[in-house]
This record gives structure tokens, C-alpha cells and sequence, in this order.
């Protein structure tokens, strides 16, 4: 088993568990501790472990990691402790699907969500995605591939092929495709 620490990052609603779903399909470990369970804008799960929020103050569960794969989100990557080896898979969409698929939630959570507007949020995303793309540039311990959501759902076999050769080779892509919901696919832009 490799010593490497595969994690899924991306920013919320990019498809980060739909990725874990079709690692795990697969046959790779994740680390979750499955207190986030599935719902309805997540019906196959969240695949997330909760002390992850915690890594700028304790990355005492980066040592359980190795060999495994995790979700961490966007803002917390750069405070991966230094010192292990990364395979970063980081998840893209697009920003009105990704603002559109977090209102769905909102709703269906019964709560009033984010105070900012949609082109202050996009803003803030494209801020934010700026910043975490030079954080991405070239580091020796962290290789990364960036994966589109879209192409996950409409070419799964394609995306699914090219993340087992960045892994290694050694998941089988048919059984990660296999995993892929294209029905899960509800908040799809227009354009692109």
C-alpha cells in the first residue's frame, strides 16, 4: 500500500462526493467518520470526515490518511502538513451550477444560507479559486490533477480512466464508472 494521501478538494457542490463515491466503488479506503449521512441533495452521501475542519489547528488525522482517500475542502489545502506526499484530485464546475445547487440545498435545509448575492459569491469564488490554483503550483509533495464535473457525468468512463492512471493504475475505471449518477446531475447550466 502506498504511503501517498489521496484528497478530494473543490469547491461545495463541484462533485467532490460523487469522486469519493467512485474511488470507493473502486475499492479504495476512505476516511470518513459518517456523521454528515446522506440526505436529499446528497443522497449517496457526503463521504467526509468532520476533524478535517479542524486542519490549521490539528492534522493529527493526516497520519491515518496514508494509503486512503479524504475530501478536504478548498480553504483548509494549505494547511496540509508538509512532510507527507499528496495526489490531489481537484474537483471544477461550473460557478452558476455550483451557486445554484448551494440555493437547492439552502431551501431544503429551511435556512437562510449565505447572505451574499449570487455575483458577490461568484466573485468571491473566482477570488478564491485564483488564490488555491498558484497554492497548486508546482510543490514536490503534491501532484494534482483537476477534474470537470460535467465531463465526469456526460464522459464517465473517459474521467474515470484518466484518474486511475493519475492514481496509479491500479483502480479499475470500469467499476468507478459504474458508480457515476448522471440523474444526480440536477442544477446543469444552459451553456458551456
Amino acid at each position: 500500500m502506498s504511503d501517498r494521501i489521496t484528497i478530494i478538494s473543490g469547491l461545495p457542490r463541484s462533485g467532490t462526493s460523487a469522486m469519493m463515491q467512485m474511488l470507493v466503488g473502486a475499492g479504495m479506503e476512505a476516511l470518513t467518520d459518517d456523521l454528515r449521512t446522506p440526505d436529499k441533495d446528497n443522497p449517496k452521501g457526503y463521504y467526509e470526515l468532520e476533524i478535517v475542519q479542524k486542519l490549521k489547528d490539528d492534522a493529527s488525522w493526516v497520519e491515518d490518511a496514508q494509503g486512503k482517500v479524504v475530501k478536504v475542502v478548498s480553504p483548509l489545502l494549505k494547511y496540509l502538513p508538509d512532510g507527507k506526499e499528496y495526489d490531489l484530485i481537484f474537483m471544477r464546475r461550473d460557478l452558476d451550477e455550483i451557486i445554484a445547487s448551494q440555493s437547492k440545498m439552502i431551501e431544503h435545509r429551511g435556512s437562510d444560507g449565505a447572505e451574499l448575492e449570487a455575483e458577490q459569491l461568484t466573485r468571491a469564488y473566482k477570488n478564491h479559486l485564483k488564490d488555491i490554483y498558484i497554492w497548486m503550483g508546482p510543490k514536490s509533495n503534491i501532484r494534482v490533477v483537476s477534474v470537470n464535473y460535467r465531463d465526469l457525468i456526460d464522459r464517465p468512463s473517459d474521467v474515470s480512466a484518466d484518474v486511475a492512471n493519475f492514481l496509479g493504475g491500479n483502480l479499475d475505471p470500469d467499476k468507478m464508472a459504474a458508480v457515476v449518477d448522471a440523474d444526480l446531475y440536477r442544477n446543469r447550466a444552459t451553456s458551456s
